[in-house]
């Protein structure tokens, strides 16, 4: 005859609420991580978009000071649909060499003193 012993059948009410309060605090943790991966996805996709506004812009800027079309001052803009939330900005820099001048674009999609922009410089002959 084998004699069973009460605590030996299954588990105590303490070990499942013991096990239910870790298994909570593990998907607490990773439904927050969730949520910051899509966070900097977003953040990710803005940066690149703008970036590529940005190169694209300044191919435009390029281009025109190789026509002579370009005014050599503050410019500023916004981008048509669907990147209406995007805007630009072309400022111009002297350097030491008088017929080469810096022109750098920043297009930003948000507050710019929050790090939601991108600059793009390069030299024009």
């Amino acid at each position: 005859m084998v004699v069973e012993r009460p605590w030996a059948r299954g588990f105590t009410l303490l070990e499942v609420m013991i096990a239910l309060a870790i298994v909570s605090v593990a998907l607490v943790a990773l439904l927050s991580l969730g949520n910051r991966s899509v966070a900097v996805q977003t953040r990710l996709q803005r940066l690149t978009q703008a970036t590529l506004l940005a190169q694209q812009k300044m191919a435009e800027t390029e281009v025109s000071s190789r026509q002579g079309k370009l005014e050599r001052r503050r410019q500023e803009g916004n981008f048509s649909a669907p990147y209406a939330e995007y805007r630009w900005r072309l400022d111009f820099a002297e350097t030491p060499l008088p017929s080469v001048v810096l022109a750098t674009i920043t297009v930003a999609w948000g507050n710019e003193k929050k790090n939601e922009a991108v600059d793009v410089s390069s030299f024009l002959f």
